[in-house]
């Protein structure tokens, strides 16, 4: 029932003027709406995020959201001259060169928002 429909992301964030400034910043993401607590952007053709104000912020050690780029070096070489920094990993089964880490289903590359948000670039093969 569900798989012809649209999805879109949900990200907390403790202080949501810091939000909206970093995903502007480092990002280039203007809210395409905003509402009091929250603000909704657009990104694709029809992702969304909706990033809203919480106590919860930054909680989650999971990745919480995925970019699909066709490019993950430019991408990744285009945030860091924002400021974006890129976490390496190594341990069992997840280790990152570079801030990349190949699997059978691509090469992903993780970075916190200034919410301690998880977010993932992936360019998949």
């Amino acid at each position: 029932m569900l798989e012809s429909y649209v999805t879109y992301s949900v990200l907390p964030a403790s202080d949501l003027q810091r939000a909206t400034t970093w995903y502007r910043d480092k990002l280039e993401l203007e809210p395409e709406q905003t509402v009091e607590g929250g603000a909704l952007y657009s990104t694709g053709t029809q992702s969304k995020i909706y990033v809203y104000e919480t106590g919860n912020a930054g909680t989650a050690q999971n990745t919480a959201m995925c970019w699909l780029v066709p490019d993950i070096e430019a991408t990744m070489a285009h945030l860091r001259e924002r400021g974006v920094q890129f976490a390496d990993y190594d341990f069992p089964g997840l280790k990152t060169e570079n801030g990349i880490a190949t699997d059978s289903m691509g090469r992903s590359a993780w970075f916190q928002d200034s919410e301690g948000n998880y977010l993932c670039l992936t360019q998949q093969t």
